[in-house]
């Protein structure tokens, strides 16, 4: 008989996991909170690890990517309002793919529906786990619908948690987030734009960032640009009172440029933005007996690192994997893909600190060194460029 796995959450970690379950002989159901699938979302750069990690799965054909030729042009706008050369995400080494959220979670949506090894993955939505008993020999999981209000349980062989960084799994298994979850002092606000900034190609990307404060435009070559508006401070809660727009009009309210001005006008047209605090998770085991964490409930890396998607796929592909070498030891099977996942994880978090500063300096120092840094990177990225178009065949 196949064993069982229930998996929290439908997103790009948890549509991973479930798919490597597969592959590793494993039956897994998937349940969602939400009644209904997402849809679109903001701008993420794939790295080589998750494009191999999505073809591990399966799943690279059905993955839509809309890079700009070499990365599209990315501008910086100087204090004085001036334009110069930028570095954009999709210049930095690695080719990143370019694509949405949306993107990610189509192809993996696509790869649950089955892939000739296997049915489609059940899925059932607007059903959460209430409570979670793990006695070792036994795991019985109590599943709310909450449509009806019914509760029923249910046994499987392993859980895999991946409700995101404010992971109910992980609250209820392993303790409350205040034991996990890190703050940075600072706020993120990412949505679609309806069009360029006015005078902009439509897949330039755009940046202008200041002490505290940074506005990113990111530019595609099929569609319009998604934004990105961060900014730190010292009180996280106060944030969360009253209107979001006009807390992000307070913080960038001495910011009066093209992009700044484009972004928070065409935010009160937006059907919907992600406003949240930014966190990382830092835990000492991503599993405990029969429970297991993958993506954002087990490592958030917050969104400044660029590695979420990249390491939510690894890590349903590697778990599979894993699976598949020790299909009779659960708990090898999890310390082999802990130990294999971690250290560059780790690494990923250390350097998010330093990507901080390229989104939103901490000071006028920070502001004036990261310009320095970004000039020099722009001058190496276009020594580069010319060796290339001098070796190309003529």
């Amino acid at each position: 008989m196949r064993k069982r796995a229930l998996v929290v959450g439908l997103g790009i970690a948890g549509m991973a996991a479930a798919i490597g379950l597969r592959q590793a002989g494993w039956q897994p159901v998937i349940v969602e909170r939400a009644p209904e699938r997402r849809r679109g979302g903001y701008f993420v750069g794939l790295m080589p690890d998750g494009r191999q990690a999505a073809a591990d799965l399966g799943i690279a054909g059905h993955l839509h990517t809309r890079n700009p030729p070499d990365g599209g042009k990315a501008w910086s706008l100087t204090r004085r309002g001036r334009l110069q050369p930028g570095l954009g995400f999709l210049h930095q080494p690695g080719a990143p793919a370019a694509v949405v959220r949306g993107d990610i979670e189509d192809a993996l949506w696509r790869g649950t529906r089955g892939d000739g090894t296997g049915g489609a993955v059940p899925v059932r939505f607007a059903t959460r786990p209430v409570e979670i008993s793990d006695t070792g020999a036994d795991l019985r999981v109590l599943l709310e619908d909450a449509g009806t209000g019914e509760r029923y349980p249910e046994r499987f062989d392993l859980l895999v948690g991946a409700d995101g960084m404010r992971s109910s799994v992980r609250r209820t298994v392993f303790g409350p987030h205040e034991d996990y979850m890190t703050s940075w002092n600072a706020i993120i606000c990412a949505f679609q734009l309806q069009e360029q900034v006015p005078s902009f190609e439509e897949a330039d990307s755009l940046i202008s960032a200041r002490a505290g404060r940074g506005a990113w435009v990111f530019g595609f070559a099929d569609r319009p640009p998604t934004a990105l508006l961060t900014y730190r401070t010292q009180d996280v809660a106060a944030e969360f009172a009253g209107s979001r727009i006009e807390r992000l009009r307070a913080a960038f309210s001495d910011m009066d440029d093209p992009v700044v001005r484009h972004a928070l006008s065409s935010l009160e047209q937006a059907p919907e933005f992600l406003f949240d605090s930014v966190h990382q998770v830092r835990m000492p085991r991503w599993s405990k007996g029969k429970v297991v964490l993958v993506g954002d409930a087990a490592w958030c890396l917050n969104l400044y690192s660029g590695m979420g998607a990249t390491f939510a796929l690894q890590g349903g592909a590697g778990l599979g994997r894993a699976l598949r070498e020790s299909p009779g030891d659960l708990g090898a099977a999890l310390a082999a893909w802990e130990s294999r996942l971690r250290p560059s994880v780790t690494r990923h978090q250390h350097l998010a600190r330093i990507k901080k500063q390229l989104f939103v300096p901490s000071n006028r120092p920070a502001e004036a060194l990261r310009s320095v840094v970004v000039r020099l990177a722009c001058a190496a990225r276009e020594r580069r460029l010319a060796r290339a178009r001098a070796a190309a065949p003529a």
